[in-house]
């Protein structure tokens, strides 16, 4: 039986698009040539382990002038990427946590970028929990954060519900026992927490 529910955040609760930004403010042929020259993702990965926001931006941007200003945005205009919410899936956290259902994040966000988020989207602090990469120094995949998870909730595996649009990080909580929903979007996920017994249909619409 589902004991808890646990919430990636991008992709879940907000988009997050940082190539769609771009496009929005540069040629789009320039893009794709910034990204396949620049791993902007490994950028972020750093980040997201606990790296300092601007310092790590602005050490990549120095490494490639031919970019430097379009990499140093990546700071500048990090709320526009991370934009905008899910709304079917802040009422679907809100209405679980109505029910009485305990509801944690497991994200991989760096420390200030995870500060600036909750600042801008209120209900990100409605967790129960908000088990943070940055701040616990390791990411999804890495099975050490599910077991930072299962050793700090006191659950392990079908007792809890885990939804992520990544594959790679379900699979790791799969194979802990976890039950997982790949997240393609709130109406899929509203129709698994019903399924579960853990809302009612009209809880999830």
């Amino acid at each position: 039986m589902v004991e808890a529910v646990i919430f990636d955040i991008g992709n879940v609760l907000i988009e997050w698009q940082p190539e769609r930004h771009y496009d929005s403010i540069m040629p789009r042929v320039a893009r794709e040539a910034m990204f396949a020259e620049v791993d902007l993702h490994a950028m972020n990965d750093v980040i997201d382990r606990g790296g300092p926001f601007r310092e790590t931006v602005a050490a990549c941007a120095a490494r490639y002038p031919r970019w430097r200003d379009a990499i140093l945005r990546w700071h500048d205009d990090w709320l526009h990427m991370a934009a905008p919410e899910i709304p079917q899936s802040v009422r679907l956290l809100r209405a679980l946590r109505a029910r009485g259902v305990p509801v944690f994040a497991l994200t991989n966000f760096g420390v200030e970028t995870f500060a600036l988020a909750q600042e801008h989207y209120p209900f990100l602090r409605e967790f129960d929990r908000a088990f943070v990469s940055g701040h616990l120094r390791i990411a999804k995949p890495d099975p050490a954060i599910y077991e930072r998870v299962e050793a700090e909730t006191g659950l392990t595996g079908a007792r809890i519900l885990f939804t992520d649009d990544r594959a790679d990080n379900i699979a790791t909580a799969h194979i802990r026992g976890w039950k997982t929903h790949r997240f393609e979007g709130p109406e899929g996920w509203a129709a698994r927490l019903v399924a579960e017994g853990l809302l009612a249909a009209q809880d999830a619409d």
